[in-house]
């Protein structure tokens, strides 16, 4: 998440398990664990989790992240600092439906799509 603020900006909250009413019910090894967090700025807010289920973690394409930008320089700086370490897959460019639209996977597997315009 730290790493999202960075390309992002706002401010950055985590609860650790082990400052939650779960930390009892829980294995000592896991109280470090990152039970929520949230990044906020505006009316972004991105929220995630260490805590996985019994299959564990499974990487993949089912969830690809959506930014709607307030202008085209906000999404060219989000794009360029997300894709450090990562893939540009599709370049930011004007688009048949009269938006600016790019899409990259960054350094950590996440596909994001960033979007600036009305449509």
């Amino acid at each position: 998440m730290s790493f999202y603020q960075e390309c992002l900006g706002g401010e950055l909250y985590l609860q650790k398990i082990e400052d939650s009413p779960m930390a009892d019910k829980l294995p000592q090894d896991m109280r470090e664990c990152i039970l929520h967090s949230s990044l906020q700025k505006g009316n972004l807010i991105l929220m995630a989790t260490d805590m996985v289920g019994d299959e564990g973690l499974i990487r993949g394409n089912a969830v690809s992240v959506l930014i709607q930008c307030s202008s085209e320089q906000e999404m060219r700086s989000y794009y360029d600092r997300l894709s450090v370490g990562g893939q540009k897959t599709y370049p930011i460019e004007n688009t048949m439906w009269g938006t600016l639209f790019g899409e990259l996977i960054d350094r950590y597997g996440n596909h994001w799509l960033l979007k600036y315009g009305e449509y």
